[in-house]
């Protein structure tokens, strides 16, 4: 092969992967976008359906609380078969015998009791007040779980995407260093190098092929993580765009943001709110209660002769704790105290973490937007580099080792280069995840959005039923 002829296949090679590289900023036609990846898995990943669950779990909470509201009817139906036998007469040793008589009867009754609370001490009502926000509590659970979930898909929608283009520049590294080897080979069959040379060129190429087979082995590691978030083996993916365009303008703004509405911070402050009316609950048990008893019973009876009756009864009782369950009541109250302690501080806790994760992650995006500078730079004065080397190792000014070594470097910079391109794009979604916007909505995901109000309202003042609204 000719010196032209190895430039011409070293040029090509370059455009190629330098193509490579920018394709993540320029999709391509007929392929799975991240907003498609993030639909899939929106609606098929098992966390999310499982936190979306545990709504409906909670959801139904709050009718249970309501309970306490309601009268509790009961019906009781006996119905029992009795023998008697008895016999008057003298002492048995005098030998008369006396009177015989035995008596065969069938009691029944049937009684209907209703009992009304009319007050427990303000156990239901805060009882109530603390399902509604358990429910608060599950629907920021869900928020989060969503963030997560979306954050976990698109990294693993740009991890795919950066394998794939590594691969295909490990590939294209091993044609590059193959066909360096043949013309090294050609050049010490006319006695131009040495065969140390050689050697050098052949143990280039055999590492550049062992490092190709490990990107393959971190492809199929990418592919793996892409099933599982979302559910199906990754088609061909198209690379994709930051979301800046929904971060705010400065640091401050995010952290503001991220204190104001991360679901992890709102559903600390409700947890709190709903251990505080734990403590009231707990305090209920030291208040009388009355309550309003009603039954109404009807009952019957046969044996020599049928009597029938029918008997009602109407009131109320009033029942005033002084010394109950042996003081147990009062440790509750302390102990519900203490845990309300906790609660708030888990929301110092939750608004810290918060707000190290958004200048963390802004700091990183900031680093990336930088470093992809500075690798754009360093290829394009690489392959100005590796094309001067091989001129200059052609006409004897530069050695084989030199030659290899700076096309090492420019494999380098392109790797480099395609992965601060993959950091930019998560990181922008990572900020987001921090400031606790990243959810469907503000997405803008082409899909129905789970409202978790609906089934609340479905069963919140259902009285009967075994049923689930979707028909379970």
């Amino acid at each position: 092969m000719t010196g032209a002829t190895r430039s011409r296949a070293g040029s090509a090679a370059a455009v190629s992967v330098a193509i490579l590289a920018l394709s993540l900023t320029a999709p391509p036609a007929r392929a799975q976008s991240i907003e498609q990846t993030l639909v899939q898995t929106y609606r098929n990943n098992p966390d999310l359906n499982a936190a979306r669950a545990g709504v409906r779990v909670a959801n139904e909470g709050v009718p249970a609380a309501l309970s306490g509201y309601r009268p509790s009817v009961n019906a009781t139906i006996t119905a029992a078969g009795q023998y008697a036998e008895s016999s008057v007469g003298l002492a048995p040793y005098v030998g008369t015998a006396g009177n015989h008589r035995s008596v065969r009867s069938l009691p029944r009754a049937a009684t209907l009791s209703v009992t009304q609370p009319l007050f427990d001490g303000n156990r239901t009502t805060n009882t109530v007040r603390q399902a509604d926000q358990n429910v608060l509590v599950a629907r920021e659970t869900l928020r989060n779980t969503e963030q997560t979930v979306l954050l976990s898909a698109a990294t693993a929608h740009m991890n795919v995407l950066r394998e794939q283009a590594v691969l295909e520049l490990r590939r294209r590294n091993v044609e590059v260093l193959r066909e360096q080897l043949r013309a090294t080979r050609d050049r010490f069959n006319v006695g131009e190098v040495t065969r140390t040379d050689v050697a050098l060129a052949e143990s280039s190429l055999q590492a550049a092929i062992a490092t190709a087979t490990g990107a393959e082995s971190d492809l199929a590691n990418a592919r793996a993580v892409y099933q599982q978030q979302v559910g199906v083996l990754p088609a061909r993916l198209v690379p994709a765009r930051t979301v800046e365009r929904l971060l705010p303008r400065n640091l401050d703004s995010a952290i503001l943001a991220g204190q104001t509405e991360h679901p992890s911070i709102i559903g600390a402050r409700h947890g709190a709110d709903a251990q505080m009316l734990q403590v009231r609950i707990a305090e209920s048990a030291l208040y009388p209660t009355l309550g309003l008893t009603g039954s109404v019973t009807r009952a019957a009876e046969q044996s020599t002769s049928s009597a029938q009756s029918l008997s009602a009864s109407l009131g109320v009782t009033l029942t005033i704790p002084i010394f109950a369950n042996g003081g147990r009541d009062y440790a509750t109250i302390r102990q519900a105290k203490e845990t309300y302690g906790q609660r708030r501080i888990q929301i110092e806790t939750a608004s810290a973490s918060v707000r190290q994760a958004v200048m963390q992650s802004w700091a990183a995006l900031e680093a990336a937007r930088a470093q992809i500078q500075a690798a754009e730079v360093q290829v394009r004065s690489q392959e100005i580099a590796v094309n001067g080397i091989r001129e200059e190792y052609k006409v004897g000014q530069r050695t084989i080792i030199d030659v290899l070594n700076a096309q090492q470097n420019l494999t380098e910079a392109r790797v480099a280069l395609v992965r601060a391109q993959r950091d930019r794009v998560v990181l922008s979604y990572s900020v987001l995840s921090a400031m606790g916007r990243l959810n469907a909505p503000r997405l803008a995901l082409r899909t129905e959005i789970f409202d978790p109000t609906q089934h609340y309202n479905q069963v919140r003042d259902q009285w009967i039923g075994v049923r689930t609204p979707d028909g379970r």
